[in-house]
């Protein structure tokens, strides 16, 4: 693996890192309804876990409640199982063919639990960060030894320097994504 492989393969874990956590983020819920809330609930679907946005459509009705239509009728009972069982707090209400699930406010005490519960998932991104940090150096030492590759000390210093930058740069994107999910809790 030579310098630029090594410098690629630890940008694509950080990215990796940072775009699982804006996806985590998008599930935690606020006082606010969010179809991202609810996609990836596993539903019992014929036997297999299959995500709600698979075998729903998913749509705001207005600021607090979401609409979930079932492409087929007959799933709007696992769906709601499935909700009911997510541990998210939510009451899924059927209306015919369609259920409406309506976002209730959060109290102080479950605004601090999510908070810090998205500080944990912000600090494990991170974790993630520096371990590609550390592996993508490791790469950077191994070809800095291999002769067959004629690299001299500064352009593996310099390597390494870009790594850290890479990695000063991710977990700045970690932490600008907590900080606007943590004033989206925030709001009353």
């Amino acid at each position: 693996m030579d310098l630029d492989e090594a410098l690629m393969s630890a940008e694509e874990a950080m990215e990796k890192a940072v775009t699982y956590l804006k996806s985590e983020l998008r599930g935690v819920r606020t006082g606010r309804a969010s179809t991202g809330l609810v996609e990836f609930i596993k539903v019992d679907y014929y036997g297999s876990p299959t995500d709600l946005r698979e075998i729903a459509m998913i749509s705001l009705a207005e600021a607090t409640q979401i609409l979930v239509k079932p492409y087929e009728a007959s799933g709007i009972q696992e769906i709601i199982k499935a909700i009911h069982a997510s541990g998210l707090g939510l009451n899924p209400m059927s209306e015919g063919k369609q259920i409406r699930i309506s976002i209730p406010g959060l109290s102080g005490d479950r605004r601090k639990q999510l908070v810090a519960s998205i500080r944990q998932m912000s600090e494990q991104a991170k974790v993630t960060i520096r371990n590609a940090r550390r592996d993508g150096n490791k790469h950077i030492d191994q070809a800095g030894k291999d002769k067959t590759l004629h690299l001299s000390e500064d352009q593996v210093k310099e390597t390494k320097e870009k790594v850290q930058d890479l990695v000063k740069n991710y977990e700045k994107k970690a932490d600008d994504l907590l900080e606007a999910k943590t004033k989206e809790i925030q709001e009353v």
